[in-house]
């Protein structure tokens, strides 16, 4: 393939992934689902012309955790805190947790007892399944009412966080002792006290840069400082989301020598900027990832018996759980929350990197395609099917 076909090719994706998102903002069919379709179609076309068999599943790990930090960090920079959010912040972390908790542990004693393995590897296969998707709920969320879509941006946000600190525990622990909890806790401690640190930093950093490039700069700092910690077995991703809700409420903060020092003149307009970077990033970063996780997906493996009885074992155990929850727990609407779990980005990230130890025959990447596919799909139906209602519920008002 020659340069400029390979430009022509590149572009043209970038293009048909904005007319994709157009397109589903009209028709409330996520873009992802799209995406995947796209992928498994220009699969078939590279299949059909005789080109050679390319694998880039070896780039989907770095492309998906750059576009995950942006994604929450878009997401982040919308959220404007005050008191009275504080209630609905909790119910959000509370039900991001035991929603969690219980779908991974549910999830894995079945994965145990359908094919024997080793309970360790159970719960680490499980997780994936179990994370709600920022990257796909929090846009999907944009036309609901504002409460409900800061609900669902506070809790796929912090089921991100929560569903790596889970994984990587899970990973790390074979046996569980009350050692492993302490170290998990300092862990934890020690990540949010680097993230005020690093948020104090980098915003007196922006104030004071001078340079025509100041955004990506910015960016490039907080994906090293998320690598760095990653690598240090740290949660960076709670720094992402601690940085983004203190620019979005810096200017808030109720400190006089804080705003002296660190809100500079320029700073609602740079805000402004980095902002639309990131969502602009992320749009591009994401487009590649659900296309090459698409044009990776062998379409033979979808049509295993075995694959789609656990599949539909898997998916009835999410919208239970969830249903239980949040009718009877926090006592919210079911309509359109219980919808509102997708799984995507962050799932497939974790999946691909379970360790060839843990690795259980049976769950593929065809059964977490399946689930990736069918939780978009009932999102959007439900998405839908509340549209309807709440446009018949006005007519009944007039």
């Amino acid at each position: 393939m020659s340069t400029y076909t390979a430009l022509i090719a590149l572009s043209s994706l970038v293009i048909f992934s904005y007319l994709f998102d157009l397109l589903s903002k009209r028709i409330r069919v996520p873009s992802v689902i799209l995406l995947l379709f796209s992928g498994i179609g220009l699969a078939q076309l590279a299949s059909y012309f005789g080109l050679a068999e390319l694998n880039f599943f070896q780039i989907l790990p770095a492309l998906g955790t750059v576009g995950l930090i942006l994604i929450v960090f878009e997401g982040s920079l919308e959220l404007k805190y005050s008191r009275k959010k504080n209630v609905l912040i909790r119910k959000a972390f509370l039900s991001a947790l035991f929603i969690l908790l219980l779908t991974a542990l549910t999830v894995a004693l079945i994965m145990q007892y359908l094919t024997g393995a080793d309970f360790q590897a159970c719960v680490v296969n499980a997780i994936p399944f179990s994370i709600i998707s920022s990257a796909i709920a929090i846009p999907s969320a944009g036309n609901i009412h504002k409460d409900k879509k800061e609900f669902v941006v506070y809790e796929s946000s912090f089921s991100d966080i929560l569903g790596i600190i889970m994984f990587d525990f899970a990973v790390a622990n074979s046996k569980l002792a009350f050692s492993s909890f302490v170290v998990l806790g300092s862990e934890i401690i020690t990540v949010l006290l680097i993230s005020v640190l690093f948020s104090l930093l980098l915003l007196y950093i922006m104030g004071r840069l001078k340079h025509h490039i100041k955004f990506f700069l910015i960016i490039a700092i907080l994906i090293l400082v998320y690598a760095s910690s990653h690598l240090l077995h740290l949660s960076p991703l709670i720094l992402v989301l601690v940085f983004g809700l203190f620019l979005a409420n810096a200017g808030s903060i109720p400190f006089g020598l804080f705003q002296r020092k660190f809100i500079y003149p320029k700073f609602k307009e740079d805000f402004i900027q980095l902002f639309q970077l990131s969502r602009e990033s992320a749009f591009l970063l994401k487009t590649f990832f659900f296309l090459i996780f698409g044009f990776g997906i062998q379409l033979e493996e979808l049509g295993s018996i075995d694959m789609l009885i656990y599949g539909s074992i898997i998916l009835g155990v999410i919208y239970v759980i969830r249903g239980l929850y949040l009718k009877f727990v926090i006592r919210l609407e079911l309509i359109p929350e219980l919808f509102l779990t997708p799984r995507g980005l962050i799932s497939i990230l974790l999946f691909f990197s379970i360790p060839a130890n843990l690795k259980i025959p049976g769950v593929s990447t065809a059964l977490l395609f399946f689930i990736v596919l069918a939780t978009s799909v009932v999102m959007t139906l439900g998405l839908v099917f509340t549209s309807h209602t709440e446009a018949l519920e006005e007519v009944i008002d007039e």
